[in-house]
Order: structure tokens, then C-alpha cells, then sequence
């Protein structure tokens, strides 16, 4: 689901960073030791075929070393593994503090998010009632889109993908329009010309963006040969949320597949669950401009045990 026009999510807006000036002629940087796998003039096929073999190449990855920049404080240092087809953890937490700041994540069931500024709840939602559910109207990116947002998208050759087109900046652009529960979305994924996502834009009906991740610092790793970016900016026009993720030195293909405890929904003492598709659950929101409050559940809830958060941090 994406980006929705309410905003109730944990993160305040970022400061994103623009590049980029008039030039004579258009020029693409090509990052060293990046080898070019597509030819000058490709075609939708062979764009397709190696972006989703460099992406579907990760099944996972991890990094002890990430942080997770918001508005008005520093970085603060997270730690995010990644194992397909849908199991995401991003814990976050700092020095001042007795345990961590956030903790987002999604298994093969459910995802959830708990966040220190509303420690008495951990909300979940089951992946299988999310696009009718409340939680599809006040949860800006769901980790589905987290994943993708790190460059990992693919293309669905059965798609009626329009392009490539050839950007002025050199960058090739495909549209692609999807049918969703709100209406058409194109979607506008920007391919380096040597062949890995650098920009996701997404577009409803009236041409606005609602969604928009990008990626910088792409790197290969030595091993695989595979490209990630090492910076992610994330943002979501329509409710304001920003954020930008620095992945720091991630390992592609390491993490064990199977139920880890990593993957489990955390238990925190005192918190109850809150079940975001209960549907009598509802919602207050503030006016604030630049701090988002949290959600305040009226529903039904689920008191959590109170052993400590099931978490176990990969090692290097």
C-alpha cells in the first residue's frame, strides 16, 4: 500500500538533499569497478532481465551499522536484515537511551511497528487484511515498500510496461500503470544505463506523487557481484514523511533462511498488541505541522507478555 494522505506514523520530515545543475550535454557517472550490463539502446527486455536478476540475486542482507536520519536530531544507529520474499527488521536505538527507539519489521504473516514515544502499544497489522483495513489509511510505507525502496524492486515482465525512455540526465525511465483499490498508479522506476534502479517515483490519476524512494552510493559487492545503494531516501509527499537510511557495510546473502527469532513480533513489557485491522478500531489525529503523533487506538487490544523484546542481532 502506499503512501495514504493521513499521517500517523512515528517519523517527522527529513531534510532531502537535491543535486544537480544545467550542463552542456548530459553525462552519467559510472561508479568505479561498476561493470556496464546493458547496451546503449536497450530494449524493455533486456532492462527487465537485468534488473531483476540483480535484484532477485539478493535474498538477503543485513548491516549492524545503518543509521536512520529524522528531522531535527542525529543519526541514529539501526540495524536492518532483510530476507525475501517479504521478512524485514529495522531496530534503531542510541546511546541515551535503555533499549531501542523503533522497531519496524514483517514476517511472512504480519507486520508490526513500536516506537519509544508510544511504548504502551505495538501495532500489527496481518498482511492479508491490510488493503481493507485501517492501517491502509494511516501507515505511510508499509516494510513491502522498504524493500523495494532499497533498490531491490523488480519488474513484472507480464506487465505492460511503457520505455525505456532516455532521460535528459542519461537515465533510462519506465512507466508501468498499475490498478489499485484507489484507482490507476504509474509507476516510474529510472535505471542507470548500466543496469540498477536508482528512483521510484509513484503517480496516481492525477499526476501527483505519493510515493518516491531513491538510491545513491551504489556499490557491488566483491562476492556476489551484486549492486545496492548504500544511501536510501524515502518520501511520501501526500503526509509529509521523509526519511533517509544510511545501510553502512551490508552483507548480501547471509542471513539464514527459517523461522528466527529475528523475524518474530517483539514483546515488550507493559505494551498491549493493537490490532490495526480491527474494524472498530479508530484514529486521532493532531494538527501538527512537523511532529506526527501516534495513533490512538479505541478498539480492542491484546495484552503482550512482558518478556523482553525478541530480537537477536546478527553478527559480522
Amino acid at each position: 500500500m502506499l503512501c495514504r494522505r493521513r499521517n500517523l506514523m512515528f517519523l517527522v520530515p527529513l531534510v532531502l538533499f537535491a543535486a544537480s545543475g544545467a550542463n552542456c550535454r548530459p553525462m552519467v557517472h559510472q561508479p568505479p569497478n561498476m561493470p556496464r550490463q546493458l547496451p546503449a539502446q536497450p530494449t524493455i527486455e533486456q532492462v527487465v532481465d537485468v534488473v531483476n536478476r540483480n535484484s532477485m540475486g539478493i535474498q538477503s542482507f543485513s548491516t549492524n551499522r545503518a543509521t536512520l536520519r529524522v528531522s531535527g536530531s542525529p543519526s541514529i544507529p539501526a540495524t536492518i536484515a532483510m530476507h525475501r520474499p517479504g521478512r524485514f527488521r529495522l531496530r534503531a536505538d542510541t546511546a541515551l537511551s535503555a533499549g531501542p527507539e523503533l522497531d519496524l519489521g514483517s514476517n511472512d504473516a504480519l507486520f508490526w511497528f513500536w516506537y519509544r514515544g508510544d511504548a504502551g502499544n505495538v501495532y500489527f497489522c496481518p498482511h492479508d487484511r491490510f488493503a481493507t483495513s485501517e492501517a491502509a489509511r494511516v501507515v505511510p510505507i508499509a516494510p513491502a515498500e522498504l524493500i523495494d525502496a532499497m533498490g531491490l524492486a523488480t519488474l513484472d515482465p507480464a506487465m505492460p510496461h511503457q520505455g525505456p525512455f532516455t532521460r535528459p540526465d542519461g537515465m533510462l525511465e519506465i512507466r508501468t500503470i498499475r490498478d489499485t483499490i484507489d484507482g490507476p498508479i504509474t509507476k516510474i522506476t529510472v535505471v542507470h544505463p548500466y543496469g540498477w534502479i536508482v528512483e521510484q517515483h509513484f503517480q496516481n490519476a492525477s499526476g501527483q506523487t505519493v510515493f518516491r524512494a531513491s538510491g545513491q552510493q551504489h556499490r557491488r559487492d566483491p562476492a556476489s557481484g551484486l549492486i545496492m545503494p548504500r544511501i536510501v531516501d524515502v518520501d511520501c509527499p501526500p503526509s509529509g514523511f521523509r526519511m533517509r537510511i544510511d545501510l553502512g557495510n551490508v552483507d548480501i546473502n547471509t542471513v539464514p533462511d527459517g523461522p528466527l527469532a529475528l523475524w518474530e513480533m517483539p514483546q515488550y513489557a507493559g505494551a498491549r498488541l493493537v490490532d490495526l485491522s480491527d474494524p472498530n478500531l479508530r484514529f486521532q489525529q493532531t494538527s501538527a505541522s512537523r511532529v506526527v503523533a501516534p495513533p490512538v487506538a479505541t478498539g480492542t487490544a491484546t495484552a503482550a507478555p512482558t518478556s523482553g523484546p525478541a530480537w537477536r542481532q546478527l553478527s559480522r
